[in-house]
């Protein structure tokens, strides 16, 4: 698989010969020579495989009744059993404040940035408006590394839902947004993201965390 359409991924198990391509062709933008070994993040309701040097993760959830112990390995996982319910790209450079402190959560630094610039984002063609007319859209969102607020509301149109950017800047949820008939959410970073005014400023903030799920 090329790293194109990545809503083709959801439903997959994580030994699926798609998925293992498409991992590959990441790290190949990435220019890593050797395969990419995920940790492993196990829960009785969810696992997740952690590619931190590719900035992707992987959220699986299991069925048939099956409940992951914690501490698994990936050799001891259950492939079979797991199928993937979200995809998280991550597109957060390792900057510091002046103070010296990290501007992000320390987990999210442990991931380099998504490498594929720019990547595609389908859109749902049958979204309606509040007066049950099919919005006009494109098929796709070209996303970049720069790819602003205002960007993704163009081409999405205003979200379903969002939330974040209260309270002081330092210290303060960044402001997302869902579009949840898209299976959409984006978590943006910088200071615009941040702060009383963080609505004001949105705009201009940079995507930090696309999530993907199924719509």
């Amino acid at each position: 698989m090329s790293t194109g359409n990545i809503k083709e991924l959801i439903g997959l198990h994580p030994n699926s010969l798609q998925l293992i391509e498409y991992i590959s062709a990441i790290s190949s933008s990435a220019s890593l020579t050797e395969t990419v070994i995920p940790e492993v993040k196990s829960y009785s309701d969810a696992v997740y495989l952690n590619y931190y040097a590719i900035g992707l993760s992987l959220m699986f959830a299991p069925k048939d009744n099956y409940k992951p112990k914690s501490g698994l390995k990936l050799s001891e996982i259950d492939n079979e059993r797991l199928t993937l319910d979200s995809i998280y790209l991550y597109n957060i450079p390792k900057k510091t404040r002046e103070d010296g402190k990290t501007s992000t959560r320390s987990a999210e630094l442990a991931f380099s940035a998504y490498p594929v610039s720019p990547f595609p984002l389908q859109i749902t063609a049958t979204v309606k408006d509040k007066d049950n007319k099919i919005l006009a859209r494109p098929p796709a969102m070209d996303v970049t590394k720069d790819s602003s607020g205002k960007d993704f509301v163009l081409a999405l149109g205003e979200p379903d839902r969002k939330g974040g950017g209260a309270g002081p800047s330092s210290g303060s949820i960044g402001i997302w947004c869902e579009w949840t008939k898209d299976g959409l959410m984006v978590e943006f970073g910088g200071d615009e993201a941040k702060g009383p005014q963080a609505w004001e400023r949105g705009k201009d903030a940079v995507w930090k965390i696309i999530t993907v799920f199924s719509a």
